[in-house]
Order: structure tokens, then C-alpha cells, then sequence
């Protein structure tokens, strides 16, 4: 064994180490079910809003979006990176004070299942069934990305078999996640969210000196750019960035309604309902908005000068496409792009740019660390999703359908063993080595923002909204959601929308329309009046 890879397997032991470590510390806080779902909304701003990004932002942020300025340039990304931005800004802006509040008045709500049906006063539970059932669907997807990035990371640092990765990144995820709950899984987000930031501030500087200073990165990116334009390194790829380079008006709606998505994405606004005081969400709002912007600026300057970086270091024959283990990887739709002089880099995965690049520039244990990072990506999601999916289950199905009178203990006990099977079943969805975690983090979050995202609003600023109308709305916008993203464009180019704007407007439209139609709740109309009027 060589010294760099000990190097490399030391930085990732430290930090998985440390992980599983703040899990079990972490472990002992949890006295009842709100300390383990929501920490005892104690939380402080600045744990609230890095937790917040960081599970929001996944691998795909590392691993998805530099892929994709890799393919096809930067038009696409930075769209949906406004897009990105400006739903963060307006979530912390409009819901994130709100639905604290509002939580606290119906019934001290600390699951979204559980706020919308005390919010609407669902003495069906078919609110909360449905609710929970499009929660453990679409993070169950979430999630296999999560698993999907750990799996290409260890395969492209370590050369590690693609199934051996998977099973790493389930245990350690899993070990802090049942054992330490909310307050682990937003200290791990912390500790992720700096790393993140650290990692992609570093390598851009040093890649940008590397390449000469500003103007010549500035340069190299556009010299990449025309030879892709010119079919330098293939029809597949030229095909990819001549698109991007006329980016359609549907596109940049398609990529601008990612935004949406912060409205109704369960693991992100709850941790508006765990911050410790309404005093403290403007705060917590400037600190997400800043590592955001870090964050993206950083992910554009990986997916355009770390590949000129990578081409620069291993010469001019890096310029030429191969197969990779006797198969094209190069084809429609696919992210799965390789260069023969960096094969050994990329392996066959424009998703790996990042980890190359990090390979290239630092030294085997800085590399490690850094490298981290998309690890503490994936990780800060997944292990968000499975807290939320575990609470909604625990709490809303067991204790609020099947045992009422529940202990604590219990219900505790419930959502550690659904983190464990909906783990599994993640993990079976992410077997295929070929996933795109863009694509796969793409649905999940279309089927939140589509369905949840109404809701939360119109709980949050409408008080005449109904149980009956709520219903309607959530299963009419999973619909459109679902059969949406399975329509091809090829049958009408209106289906080559991004699927979340078209089921956010349809459950919106029916939710208004039912509640109109049905009657309303005097009860629940009362104690809105009253959450208003609660001070800031």
C-alpha cells in the first residue's frame, strides 16, 4: 500500500470517525421524540442555517451541477442556480418565522405531516397519510442519491468497488442518524456546511493561479468551450453545448422553478420549526444566503476550470473520447462522459470532476479532506431525508393513526427502525452504478416543491383553507408530478418543462377551488386570527 493512499484512507477515517462520534455524543440529549425529531426547537442560527443548506444542497452540488457545466457549459447551471438562490431567500423570507409560529399555535406541531393536519384540522388523518406516503416515496429517491454520490466517490479516490462504496456510506450515515437524531444530524450538517465552503473556496483559488491568474482562466474556460462548439471532442458532447448555448425560454423557466422547491421540502423547513427564537431567523437567513452564493460561484468554477485544470496537467491527449470498460459512454441524456488522458481520473463520470480535480491539485491527505466534502454532501441530505421520513412515520402514523396513547420510548423506537428500511430501500434503488444524481435529485425535489410547497403556503397566508381542499390538492400535485416526469418532450414540447411548476400551479389552483367549495373550519379560522397576531 502505497503513501499517498494511506494518506487518503487516514483523511476519510478522521473524518468519518468524527462523525459517528457527534452521533453518539449527541445521543444522550434525546430525552423525547420532539428532542430527536427537532431538537427541542433550541437550535441556533447559525447551526440552523448552515444544517438547512447543507442537507438542502446534497452531492448533487459537488458532484451533479459540475457535471453538468462540464457537459454543456455554464447556461443551464447558473440558471438553476438563481433559481436555487432566490427560493432560499424567499423560504427564509416568507415561511421560515411564519411556520415556527404557526407550528407552536396548532398543537406544537414538530413534523410537517403533523403541522398540516393540526393546521386544517384533519380528523380523517387522511391528510397525514397522504402526506407521509409522498414523504417516504421522494425522500426514499433523495436518499438513493445520497448513496449513489457516496458509491462514485469511493470508486474514483480509492478505486473501491461501486457496491463496496454503497455499503460504507450506509453505515456511517445510519450510525449517527439513529443514535443522535435532530441535534446530531444538524451538528453533522454544521460541520459539513464548513467543509463544503472551505473545499470549494481553496481549490478555486488555487485552480484559478494554476491556470495563470483571472484573465487566462478566463481564457482557457472559452479556448474549451469553442473546441466543444466544433465537435473537438465528439458529436455527443458538441450536441450538449451547442443546446446550452441557445438556451431556451422554457429552459431557463424550467431551471428558475428549482426555486420552488424550498417551499415544501420537509428536511429544510423544519429546521425553520426547530430555530431557537423567531429573534434569530434574520440572522439565520444572512448566514444561508452567503454560503449559497460561496457555493455556487464554486461549483461553476469546478465544472469550468477544474476540467481545463485536468486537461492542462495531463497534455494534449487527454482531448481525445474512449470507451470505458469496453462500453461508449458518451450518448443522449447521459452525464456519463470520459477522456481518454483522464480516465483514470473522471472513471467514466463527468459526476467525478470535482474528485479529479482534487486528486490533481492537493496533496494525498489535503486531497482527503477535501474530498470530504462531497462525502459530507451526501451525508448532510441523506441523513436529513431519513430523520424526516423516520419522524413522519414515527409520529404521525404510529403514534397519531395506530397507538395514540404511545410512550416516547416508543415512538423513538418506531423511526429508528424505519430509518434502517427505508435505508435499505434506497439502497436497492441506487444498485445501478450508472444513476445520475442530478437526475435522480431532480424528481425527488420536483415532488416535494410540487405538492408540499402550495400547502405550506397557503397554511402559512390563508386562512380559509380547508382539510377537504388541502387533500385534493397534495394527490392532485403528486399526480401531475409523477406522469409529468414520464411524458416525453417528444409528444409535445410543453412536457419538456420541468414537472415541479406545473404540479406547484395544479396543486395551488385545486386546494383554492375545494376549499372554496367546501365548508370552512370556525375553529381553525379562529386560531389562525390568533397566530397572526403572535408577536416576532
Amino acid at each position: 500500500m502505497d503513501l499517498q493512499l494511506i494518506a487518503k484512507i487516514a483523511a476519510f477515517v478522521l473524518y468519518l470517525g468524527m462523525m459517528i462520534f457527534i452521533g453518539l455524543r449527541s445521543a444522550s440529549k434525546n430525552t423525547s421524540s420532539a428532542d430527536f425529531f427537532l431538537g427541542g426547537r433550541k437550535v441556533g442560527p447559525w447551526v440552523s442555517a448552515l444544517s438547512a443548506e447543507a442537507s438542502d444542497s446534497s452531492a448533487w452540488l459537488l458532484m451533479g451541477l459540475p457535471g453538468l457545466c462540464y457537459l454543456g457549459g455554464v447556461k443551464e447551471a447558473f440558471w438553476t442556480a438563481i433559481g436555487l438562490i432566490i427560493g432560499t431567500y424567499l423560504s427564509w423570507l416568507f415561511v421560515a418565522k411564519p411556520l415556527r409560529k404557526c407550528s407552536i399555535t396548532f398543537g406544537d406541531s414538530i413534523t410537517i405531516p403533523e403541522f398540516l393536519s393540526n393546521r386544517f384540522n384533519d380528523k380523517s388523518h387522511v391528510l397525514s397519510s397522504v402526506s407521509v406516503l409522498f414523504i417516504v416515496l421522494f425522500f426514499t429517491i433523495y436518499t438513493a442519491s445520497g448513496f449513489v454520490a457516496c458509491a462514485k466517490l469511493f470508486n474514483s479516490v480509492f478505486g473501491l468497488n461501486y457496491y463496496a462504496g454503497l455499503a460504507i456510506g450506509l453505515v456511517v450515515i445510519l450510525c449517527y442518524t439513529v443514535t443522535g437524531g435532530y441535534t446530531a444530524v444538524c451538528t453533522t450538517d454544521f460541520v459539513q456546511g464548513m467543509l463544503i465552503v472551505i473545499a470549494f473556496v481553496i481549490s478555486a483559488i488555487i485552480g484559478v493561479i494554476a491556470l495563470g491568474g483571472p484573465s487566462q482562466a478566463i481564457e482557457a474556460v472559452k479556448g474549451f468551450n469553442a473546441q466543444a462548439l466544433a465537435g473537438a471532442f465528439g458529436e455527443a458532447i458538441q450536441g450538449k453545448f451547442v443546446s446550452n448555448s441557445s438556451y431556451s425560454a422554457m429552459g431557463i423557466v424550467s431551471a428558475l422553478a428549482w426555486g420552488l422547491g424550498y417551499f415544501g421540502m420537509p428536511h429544510i423547513i423544519v429546521r425553520f420549526m426547530g430555530i431557537r427564537s423567531n429573534a434569530e431567523v434574520s440572522k439565520a437567513r444572512r448566514i444561508g444566503i452567503i454560503w449559497m452564493i460561496i457555493s455556487y460561484v464554486g461549483t461553476f468554477l469546478i465544472g469550468t476550470l477544474g476540467t481545463v485544470y485536468l486537461i492542462k496537467a495531463v497534455g494534449p491527449d487527454g482531448l481525445k473520447f474512449a470507451a470505458h470498460d469496453g462500453q461508449t459512454l458518451l450518448g443522449p441524456g447521459t452525464e456519463n462522459v470520459v477522456i481518454e488522458g483522464i480516465a483514470n481520473l473522471f472513471k467514466g463520470d463527468a459526476e467525478t470532476v470535482f474528485s479529479a480535480t482534487m486528486l490533481k491539485m492537493f496533496p494525498a491527505f489535503i486531497a482527503g479532506i477535501f474530498l470530504c466534502a462531497i462525502l459530507a454532501a451526501s451525508m448532510s441530505t441523506a441523513d436529513s431525508q431519513l430523520l424526516a421520513a423516520s419522524s413522519a412515520v414515527g409520529q404521525d402514523i404510529f403514534k397519531g393513526l395506530i397507538k395514540k396513547d404511545a410512550a416516547e420510548k416508543d415512538v423513538m423506537t418506531v423511526s429508528r427502525v424505519t430509518v434502517f428500511l427505508i435505508a435499505l430501500i434506497a439502497l436497492f434503488l441506487s444498485l445501478n452504478p450508472n444513476s445520475s444524481i442530478f437526475n435522480l435529485v431532480s424528481f425527488a425535489w420536483s415532488g416535494f416543491g410540487g405538492t408540499f410547497g402550495p400547502l405550506v403556503l397557503l397554511a402559512l397566508y390563508w386562512k380559509r383553507t380547508t382539510a377537504p381542499g388541502a387533500i385534493a390538492g397534495l394527490v392532485c400535485g403528486g399526480i401531475v408530478d409523477v406522469v409529468w416526469h414520464y411524458i416525453p418532450s417528444s409528444v409535445h414540447p410543453i412536457f419538456g418543462l420541468y414537472e415541479i411548476l406545473p404540479a406547484f400551479v395544479v396543486c395551488l389552483l385545486v386546494t383554492i377551488i375545494v376549499s372554496l367549495c367546501t365548508k370552512a373550519d370556525t375553529e381553525v379560522m379562529a386560531k389562525f386570527d390568533a397566530y397572526k397576531k403572535l408577536a416576532d
